[in-house]
């Protein structure tokens, strides 16, 4: 999943996490004390890689349990850099729009996360998360009943076959693919172009819905996680009388406990009470305030202020993806009162320097940069020990299979760079590949990013070009195949824990299209092979495939440095209630929120 946010990952996964278990140490779950102790950290949040369970129609229905001293009323305000990448869910596979569809959007199945940070799986337009038969070849979804979106239609199977055949058209470019493949294989598209928008549609054999309640996928092996992919923010439902294709954008229909009101694009939105969600439907979600005001364009330092002052109506805001911004951490942890209104955790994400291997054709170049990359000062820059800790491969501490020791290019002992060991691997490589173009975001985190990565490659011999890209469409842009850039800092975290949703999307060479997640356009025969094999083994086989993968793409290929792996810290108003670390999301429970007085 990609993770956006203006201080911690300017490039990567969430989408929202889609399965990533929760910090415990807490009993609010409120996080860990992050920072304190890196070896701690990482040691709790392993517990992030359990795997979920998977909830009956009891466990499915609503309403969600009241949260305690839970007042209704009042308007929260949201503070976030850069505006939305996307409004639509078949679009949305970054952490900014996955927090804006959990008020929005409902799907098949949702993420249930109590205050100990356990995850399971319950229906949410299901009366369940499934029935699997056929060995998990098969999975039947029954709806609820009555369910409606925000015009008043009721929800169909048909609207469900709508929504995974519109997957299929061209103008949605940037969301989740893993269904998608999985019906259809990886050239999915040509099954279906015009994406069910003509007269054909999937065939029964693939996508049933024989009446208008129960929907059934048909896959040519087991796919066991199913309920959890359908539960990413990218599968939310989208009415069929409501789309408008590529306008749908920007004036999604809601099915959740709220709606637009009004949306200016990178500046606001203001989202209102959907009179049409039925909370005895939902076991997740709760509709406690009136309404939430999106602003856009507010710095993380303006957020750290405003929140630390606590006047006004920053005692009624959160920030949505940012956190506290790096040079006022310490005013916060030093600060008790302002310290308690934190919420902090460990992140799934592996923040890293991705090369476009389409034109940083020389392994020597790649390898002289991973060993030249200064992680300390990047991490630095992100709030030190509570932004996050040195990432010496690709998989994080809350990814099952994480090897803690596996550390190819010493990151871990020399977190400030090898400037030597960099230097001599340069030695005979002619000038002209020593010219590097570097995208970052024009973001304030952005910009600590680009001056720590020229700081580095300078001092090597590397002459860097740096290129300013928009915020909001870093990802889009980064995604074209034909981009200009040599280089970009990306990211990415498990979409639920199994190393499948990390190397797959990042590194399978089936996948380098425009908009999907590999973005150093990777192709490599070996790695194919190792992800085809995993895919088909049993749990234990799979780790080790999955071990074998990272180690040869590290050692052999290197699409990509490995710099941090990222922590959360966030701050919310006084008047903020329920403010607690969210597992799935791995940023504050947007789903979670009250104001205490109104």
């Amino acid at each position: 999943m990609k993770s956006f946010s203006s201080r911690r990952a300017q490039a990567i996964v969430v989408a929202i996490a889609a399965g990533s278990l929760a910090l415990t140490g807490c009993s609010e779950n409120k996080g860990t004390n992050t920072g304190a102790n890196s070896k701690k950290d990482q040691k709790e949040a392993s517990v992030q890689s359990k795997a979920v369970k998977y909830l009956d129609a009891a466990g499915s229905t609503g309403p969600a349990a009241e949260i305690a001293g839970a007042q209704s009323g009042g308007t929260i305000t949201v503070y976030q850099e850069a505006g939305l990448s996307h409004l639509d869910p078949g679009q949305t596979y970054v952490s900014d729009a996955g927090q804006v569809a959990n008020l929005l959007f409902r799907r098949l199945t949702q993420f249930q996360e109590d205050d100990k940070g356990n995850i399971s799986v319950a229906g949410d337009l299901a009366t369940d998360a499934g029935k699997m038969s056929d060995g998990g070849k098969t999975w039947t979804f029954t709806l609820k009943d009555g369910i409606k979106d925000a015009k008043g239609n009721v929800i169909t199977s048909a609207d469900v076959r709508h929504t995974v055949e519109r997957l299929y058209a061209k103008f949605i470019f940037d969301g989740p693919t893993y269904l998608q493949t999985w019906l259809s294989g990886a050239d999915y598209r040509k099954a279906l172009p015009d994406g069910g928008f003509g007269k054909k549609h999937l065939p029964k054999s693939v996508l049933d819905t024989p009446d208008d309640k129960t929907v059934v996928f048909h896959f040519d092996q087991p796919r066991p996680d199913l309920p959890q992919t359908l539960a990413m923010a990218g599968y939310a439902i989208v009415p069929t009388k409501d789309d408008t294709k590529e306008k749908y954008d920007k004036t999604p229909v809601a099915t959740g406990p709220y709606k637009i009101q009004s949306y200016k694009n990178g500046k606001s939105l203001v989202l209102v009470k959907n009179t049409n969600w039925d909370p005895k439907s939902d076991s997740v979600r709760h509709q406690y305030v009136d309404g939430f005001n999106f602003q856009f364009g507010v710095t993380e330092s303006t957020q750290t202020k405003r929140l630390i002052a606590d006047q006004g109506d920053d005692k009624n805001a959160i920030q949505l993806t940012g956190g506290v911004e790096a040079t006022q951490i310490q005013d916060v942890i030093k600060n008790p009162a302002v310290n308690k209104r934190t919420v902090k955790g460990y992140q799934p994400y592996v923040m890293q320097l991705t090369f476009n291997l389409d034109r940083v054709k020389n392994l020597k170049v790649r390898q002289a940069i991973a060993y030249a990359v200064n992680s300390k000062s990047l991490i630095a820059g992100e709030g030190g020990v509570y932004g996050g800790d040195v990432a010496p491969n690709y998989f994080a501490p809350t990814l099952p299979g994480y090897e803690a020791k596996y550390d190819p290019y010493g990151r871990l002992a020399t977190p400030q760079g090898n400037i030597a060991k960099a230097k001599e691997l340069l030695k005979g490589v002619p000038a002209a590949e020593k010219k590097v173009v570097f995208a970052y975001g024009n973001s304030e985190n952005g910009q600590k990013r680009k001056v720590a990565i020229e700081d580095a490659l300078t001092k090597v011999g590397f002459d860097v070009v740096s290129k300013e890209v928009d915020a909001a469409s870093y990802y889009e842009q980064i995604g074209k195949l034909d981009n200009p850039y040599d280089m970009y800092i990306t990211g990415w975290g498990q979409d639920y824990p199994t190393p499948s949703t990390v190397v797959t999307p990042v590194y399978d060479g089936s996948q380098v299209a425009d908009g999907a997640p590999n973005y150093s356009h990777v192709k490599d025969a070996k790695v194919d092979a190792l992800i085809k094999k995993a895919l088909t083994e049993q749990p234990a086989e799979a780790a080790k495939t999955w071990k074998e993968a990272q180690h040869y793409l590290l050692e052999k290929v290197l699409p990509a440095a490995p710099l941090w792996y990222t922590k959360q810290f966030q701050l919310s108003g006084s008047n903020v209630g329920g403010a607690r670390y969210g597992s799935v999301s791995s940023l504050i429970d947007i789903n979670h929120l009250f104001l205490k007085k109104s």
